[in-house]
């Protein structure tokens, strides 16, 4: 069940007043459940810039990272490892998310701060994590944000090859159990690792655009 939480005491920019070429549009505010959502709600998400004391710093990417439901590329070795591993939801969110801030992790951005903010609304159940078990050994997932039809990916990690593949592969197949929902499955940034799944890049605007038929679209069954 989920939980609206009281709305923020912060504002953020509307897309009039981004810069066109920068990705950050925004620093300051909190990371107070109400804050997310409207972030979230706005196009925009959070990561602290690393130095101590520095405020949060949101973004809204003028190139999207975006996978398309009908794009998910699975190649055939993909598709043998998907049946080797049992896709849960929502069983061991916390243990997600410490693994993919495993501070040994090249590039990691996910502190103390950001943990607690994303369990939180995990609590609130606006989180939600997809993990990939086998020997009932957590072996790799992702979570995010689901907000209606829109699902913002945060992070995913892998102790065994192809589990994140995998937990991408069911979080997919969990976002299309109602084919003629818009949904949105957002991944911040197209990387060369997620272009090799299907991601493509949308431009900010365009991403906007679809943005408000995500968040009225019906939350997935797993998610509800």
């Amino acid at each position: 069940m989920r939980t609206e939480p009281p709305p923020s005491q912060w504002g953020f920019p509307g897309p009039g007043r981004f810069d066109p070429e920068d990705d950050l549009v925004a620093a300051g505010a909190d990371l107070e459940p109400g804050t997310l959502l409207a972030a979230y709600r706005r196009g925009l998400f959070p990561m602290p810039s690393g130095r101590r004391g520095d405020p949060m710093l949101w973004f809204s990417p003028v190139r999207r990272g975006v996978l398309p439901l009908d794009g998910l590329l699975v190649s055939r070795s993909l598709r043998r490892s998907v049946r080797r591993f049992e896709i849960r939801v929502n069983t061991a969110c916390a243990d997600v998310i410490d693994a993919c801030a495993d501070p040994r992790r090249p590039a990691g951005w996910i502190d103390p701060s950001i943990r607690a903010a994303y369990l939180e609304l995990h609590r609130l159940g606006w989180v939600h994590s997809v993990e990939a078990w086998r020997d009932e050994r957590l072996a790799g997932g992702l979570y995010g944000v689901s907000i209606g039809g829109l699902f913002a990916g945060e992070s995913m990690f892998h102790r065994e090859t192809d589990a994140s593949k995998v937990a991408l592969v069911g979080l997919v197949r969990l976002l299309e159990d109602d084919p003629g929902e818009a949904r949105l499955l957002d991944v911040q940034w197209r990387t060369p690792h997620l272009a090799s799944l299907g991601v493509v890049e949308v431009a900010r605007r365009a991403y906007l655009d679809r943005l408000p038929a995500a968040l009225a679209a019906a939350v997935p069954a797993a998610f509800a």
